[in-house]
């Protein structure tokens, strides 16, 4: 696109349009139009007329589905025992023995070519419904008599620790936690979830307490 304005320099010679602006045509042209007819010594300036700027549209970012994370829960209890802390480490290091302690456990299956993996399995009522889970755990690296942790690798997502401070020559205190995501069975029961479990906790620790009194027992003396 283009506009042209017609000047008309009369006798001027061409010569004094060299300091013209730069860029600009011109041409000696006749105007066929209504009723216009310029005269022989008109000149007529074409310049070209500066594109219209059009702001860019604005980039269309895609929008992701919306993807709900999953809530967790942090849980523990804690107990203080009458064995040493290298008894109780010892007696909670055998997994497949925590059903015996823990209500809600139902069965540890450690895996024989691979024995820091086992197989658990949770059954227990909750709030009147039944519930049923299993995992994949991997025991990590241990501090000997001090800590005990795991995480699941399939299955229910939890992971936990035990630890173990001395209390004296002949006693402990003994630290569970437990950290879960909630199931989406559970979530209407979310809130009083929390405490329920940690009750279930402290019962199973009131129970270890028993069976590492019993455990010691069974130690040969030296």
């Amino acid at each position: 696109m283009s506009s042209a304005a017609c000047i008309s320099l009369g006798p001027t010679p061409l010569s004094h349009l060299k300091n013209a602006e730069k860029g600009a045509a011109f041409s000696l042209a006749s105007v066929r139009g209504a009723g216009f007819r310029p005269s022989p010594n008109a000149l007529f300036l074409r310049i070209p007329s500066r594109p219209s700027r059009r702001k860019p549209s604005p980039r269309r970012t895609a929008v992701r589905p919306f993807s709900p994370v999953m809530e967790w829960q942090d849980c523990s209890s804690e107990i203080e025992v009458d064995v040493p802390c290298s008894v109780a480490y010892d007696c909670y290091s055998d997994r497949e023995m925590i059903p015996k302690w823990m209500p809600f456990i139902s069965s540890v299956k450690v895996l024989q070519d691979k024995p820091d993996l086992s197989r658990w399995a949770l059954k227990y009522e909750v709030f009147g419904r039944d519930v049923e889970f299993s995992w994949l755990a991997r025991n990590l690296q241990p501090i000997p008599n001090q800590k005990i942790h795991w995480r699941s690798l399939e299955g229910l997502p939890n992971r936990g620790a035990v630890r173990f401070f001395p209390k004296g020559p002949s006693s402990c205190r003994i630290q569970l936690t437990v950290s879960y995501e909630i199931p989406e069975i559970l979530i209407p029961v979310a809130s009083a979830l929390k405490p329920f479990l940690e009750g279930l906790l402290a019962q199973g620790l009131e129970r270890f307490a028993k069976v590492a009194k019993e455990y010691q027992r069974k130690i040969p003396q030296r």
